[in-house]
């Protein structure tokens, strides 16, 4: 658990799971707004513990295309559900396989707009 405080009370807070070597972070929560504490309690501090600590991947979660600016390229997520009724069934799986060409098409366009250098053989 990462929180934050003001002179009276805590404001923010996140929560993170480490995992062998991963530190996963979710869950995010703030009673009053104060601009750019998100990224740095859930994102600047998250990388700073991996350093640290010797970690090897910090998983931020899925969505959000800021998270790219902070050094956080995409990645795929997955996820696995039993939907019990065929027809609905159906219907998801059909909607996933044109999904899934748009994430993977949308991940290699947002990981080359990274922040990191580009090799010679990587630039667009």
């Amino acid at each position: 658990m990462v929180s934050s405080s003001g002179p009276t009370s805590s404001s923010t807070g996140t929560t993170r799971v480490l995992r062998r070597s991963t530190l996963f972070g979710r869950n995010w929560g703030a009673i009053e707004h104060h601009p750019f504490l998100h990224f740095e309690v859930c994102y600047y501090q998250a990388i700073d513990f991996a350093i640290k600590q010797g970690l090897q991947v910090v998983e931020a979660g899925a969505q959000g295309e800021h998270k790219i600016a902070r050094g956080y390229l995409p990645q795929t997520t997955y996820s696995a559900h039993y939907i019990a009724d065929p027809g609905l069934r159906r219907a998801i799986a059909d909607y996933l396989k044109r999904e899934r060409a748009y994430v993977a098409e949308a991940g290699r366009e947002l990981a080359a707009a990274g922040p990191f250098r580009k090799t010679g053989d990587e630039a667009p």
